[in-house]
């Protein structure tokens, strides 16, 4: 029974994520969202070094960063609301086949927050050299988004891949990282703890507050209400990272380190 869980939850999250991945508008483009952000506040030296390098190394302070990535939140929260308020989720029997397309909105928007979150606290581009969705693509998603959802795992994961990333700021280097054979049992892992919090948080939740003659405003006040909580905990993860410290690059730590996964617990979020 337990593998036939472990099964479907992963199944179930890649499914919502590679559909969420075709919702036009999904992808964010790391220079233009830096550059649209910091420009109301910085010179262009600063900005093109922020988008050269990370918005640390360029100085820009956490409390600043913080501020913008608040107005972020506000704002993809405020929208995916919305959206899920004017299409309703019908009561009864009929949700159940509602429920992928509003999923896939609902988690092209977690990713849509998710991107402008890494690449205002440091991280490059997660597309590839072509601004392309690949594999890892997918699993550095995974990890971010099993980070919102608190899996233990996927923060071991992605503060190994800070901690080498800071010390040394090229795109390839996650990039080459997520694609060792290593890491690949443990994405599937963090996925797979998706899928049951997925459904356990938000699923669960939408069937059993659903009242006939309400959908819409039913369904906007469990949006906000899960959605929010799952931007600001990774933001607030994110910023205890080195790779969003100015204080570190002052520091000159620039030797890199080599990534190690087969340290990492995952029997922890079992």
């Amino acid at each position: 029974m337990a593998n036939d869980i472990q099964v479907q939850g992963n199944d179930y999250f890649y499914m919502i994520l590679k559909a969420a991945m075709n919702v036009p508008g999904v992808h964010i483009n790391r220079n233009d969202f830096l550059r649209k952000e910091l420009s109301k506040n910085f010179d262009r030296s600063i900005v093109d070094l922020a988008i050269q390098k990370n918005p640390a190394s360029a100085g820009i302070k956490t409390d600043t960063l913080e501020r913008i990535a608040n107005a972020c939140i506000k704002y993809e929260s405020n929208k995916v609301t919305l959206l899920s308020a004017a299409a309703g989720i019908p009561g009864g029997v009929a949700m159940f086949g509602t429920v992928p397309a509003d999923m896939a909105q609902y988690f092209a928007h977690i990713v849509r927050i998710l991107q402008k979150l890494i690449y205002l606290y440091g991280w490059q581009d997660i597309y590839n050299e072509d601004g392309e969705f690949d594999d890892a693509t997918l699993n550095q998603l995974t990890l971010f988004i099993g980070v919102m959802f608190g899996v233990n795992a996927a923060n071991a994961v992605v503060k190994k891949l800070a901690d080498s990333a800071a010390r040394h700021a090229e795109k390839t280097l996650a990039r080459k990282a997520l694609t060792k054979g290593a890491v690949y049992p443990i994405v599937k892992k963090v996925a797979t703890m998706i899928g049951v919090k997925m459904n356990k948080e938000i699923f669960a939740k939408s069937v059993g507050k659903i009242v006939p003659g309400l959908g819409g405003l039913v369904s906007g006040t469990i949006t906000y209400a899960t959605f929010k909580p799952l931007a600001v905990r990774l933001k607030e993860y994110l910023q205890t990272l080195p790779i969003a410290d100015t204080e570190f690059y002052k520091q000159g730590n620039n030797d890199v380190i080599d990534i190690d996964f087969t340290d990492i617990d995952v029997s922890d979020d079992e």
